[in-house]
């Protein structure tokens, strides 16, 4: 006997971050099952109709009912996470009639005493070799330079991996490289002004099996007093499960913190939490993310394999066609 299908009706108003708003009546779309809440619901409407920059979904009148399905966009159960690298557009293909290619860079420099951070350690760069001294080891001639750097993991562009949030996650050494390198990107371009990405600006998006890049432009103030401000943007806990549920490989943000890092939130990460737990690698403060078309990139954010560690900086860059 085939399984029981299920469709909601209801009403909706959908207010958008831009300005404006539109409002359905009698709506029936196709939902995974007979539970679901108003929050899934929004999500689902916003999927099916291709809606962007949605601020708040409020529905009403929502009625379940058995009746078969008539299919429409992102409205089955959520899927599995795909293997990464493995959907979204194609490798880049090699020389010899191969299409033009750009590579863009997505990193902060690291430079001596620069601030990350407020108030954390700033790296310092210096020589552990200098040229005028190696000069006793080598031919006439020949001389070479060898630098040190001193710094906290955290420092300019860097990952984050299972084991920088949980003592029984994956570290460095056991994140493996194909949930960081060549990776389908996709890029979430947030409204300006906006502070939450949560599940209804993220419901348009097939996310499953790519870097999901939340721009917010907040890179702009990087280096200054304002980058740690309580405004900064940042990506809710609902907004974590839900590219949780829908198998996205990677997060990044080119803001201070993935998560609120204003007193409201008092000291809870639960896009850290939620992610990480789900083995998605974040990278935070990123840069440049505007320079990327919304799709169509291939991301890479690779750090070394330290084991012990669970975050360090990385260079991160994307291949454009």
């Amino acid at each position: 006997m085939a399984a029981e299908e299920w469709r909601a009706l209801f009403d909706a108003e959908v207010s958008f971050a831009n300005g404006g708003g539109l409002r359905t009546e009698g709506f029936r779309l196709d939902i995974p099952g007979p539970e679901i809440t108003d929050e899934e619901l929004a999500g689902l409407l916003v999927r099916h109709l291709g809606l962007l920059m949605v601020a708040e979904v409020r529905i009403s009148g929502k009625t379940i009912v058995a009746e078969p399905h008539k299919g429409g966009r992102g409205t089955g159960r959520p899927r599995a996470t795909e293997p990464a690298g493995e959907t979204g557009a194609g490798h880049v293909r090699g020389r010899g009639g191969a299409p033009p290619r750009r590579l863009l860079e997505l990193s902060h420099v690291i430079t001596n005493g620069m601030t990350t951070l407020p108030g954390w350690p700033a790296p310092r760069i210096s020589d552990w070799l200098t040229r005028e001294a190696s000069r006793a080891n080598y031919a006439p001639g020949t001389e070479f330079h060898v630098a040190r750097i001193d710094m906290i993991a955290n420092t300019g562009t860097y990952l984050d991996t299972p084991a920088h949030r949980w003592a029984e996650g994956a570290d460095l050494a056991a994140t493996s490289v194909d949930r960081l390198a060549d990776l389908a990107g996709l890029v979430v371009r947030v409204p300006p002004g906006t502070r939450a990405v949560d599940r209804l600006m993220l419901a348009p998006y097939d996310v499953a099996g790519r870097a999901v890049l939340l721009h917010t432009g907040w890179d702009a103030h990087f280096g200054t007093e304002r980058y740690a401000g309580h405004e900064a943007p940042y990506l809710t806990g609902d907004g974590a499960r839900w590219l949780v549920e829908e198998g996205a490989a990677l997060v990044g943000i080119d803001s201070i913190n993935i998560d609120d890092m204003s007193p409201a939130a008092a000291g809870e990460r639960p896009a850290h939490s939620t992610l990480l737990a789900a083995g998605i690698p974040i990278v935070e403060h990123l840069t440049g993310l505007d320079a990327l078309p919304p799709d169509g990139v291939r991301f890479t954010a690779a750090p070394p394999m330290v084991a012990g560690m669970g975050t360090f900086p990385v260079r991160a860059f994307a291949v454009v066609d």
